[in-house]
């Protein structure tokens, strides 16, 4: 090899391309790494309702490492999903020394059991319920049943809506049996869902008849169970009635 000058020329010229490459890499290593290059600045948008802004900016700088080049986007992303309230967040790089960061945040619906939110999409997740404005209806059911009850929501608030009433609490029991309490005091009892029509039915034949029983058993009825096939039972005033002479419940 010493001997063929073009095997020499080839070595040569391969070993000052090494030396380039590893020039080339120690001055982008060096460059990078420049204070120059530190985050300067986190941009928080979109949905910050429940967030304090300053308070997040602050944790954050904590957390993430890195600089302009170097932080992770990936891991910065799950750091503000991690956050309550915050169901989604996109993060990118603005130059010089951005980090710019777009939040969409869950929109409450109501409480579910003990400890939880649910969002106007069916989605459970955890945050301070301090922060709430106004009371909002309680929900809660059977684990995975969050959608079907916030369905179920918007379907009550339609059919008591011609009795002047809005449903407060809406139950489904581990048996997959409904109640609702409504904003007028009462609590309904559905019973299970048998078919696409039977909670509607059941409510029909509740609100159509509202006006006949007030009328005589006053404006104040505490109970109202629509088990029966052809009837329903209420309370009031410390008085069971049945509408039907069937008693059977379903």
């Amino acid at each position: 090899m010493w001997n063929n000058v073009r095997q020499m020329n080839f070595a040569a010229s391969v070993l000052h391309a090494l030396l380039l490459l590893l020039l080339l890499a120690a001055g982008g290593y060096w460059l990078i790494h420049r204070p120059g290059f530190a985050l300067g600045e986190i941009r928080i948008d979109g949905d910050t309702e429940h967030m304090s802004v300053p308070i997040v900016r602050a944790g954050l700088n904590q957390r993430l490492g890195g600089n302009f080049f170097t932080v992770d986007l990936d891991v910065a992303r799950q750091a503000f999903e991690q956050m309550p309230w915050v169901r989604h967040a996109s993060v990118r790089r603005v130059w010089p020394n951005v980090l710019a960061v777009t939040l969409d945040e869950y929109k409450p619906l109501g409480t579910w059991g003990s400890d939880q939110l649910v969002s106007v999409d069916g989605e459970l997740f955890t945050a301070n319920q301090g922060e709430l404005e106004g009371k909002l209806p309680a929900f809660d059911g059977p684990l995975g049943s969050a959608k079907e009850v916030v369905e179920r929501y918007h379907d009550f608030r339609k059919w008591f809506a011609p009795l002047g009433a809005t449903p407060e609490e809406v139950t489904l029991s581990p048996r997959y049996a409904w109640t609702v309490k409504l904003s007028n005091g009462t609590q309904v009892e559905f019973g299970r869902e048998r078919n696409a029509q039977t909670l509607l039915d059941r409510s029909q034949r509740l609100t159509s008849a509202w006006s006949a029983v007030t009328q005589r058993w006053g404006k104040d009825i505490e109970y109202a169970d629509l088990r029966y096939p052809n009837g329903f039972a209420i309370h009031a005033a410390g008085m069971r009635v049945i509408s039907e002479a069937d008693k059977g419940k379903k």
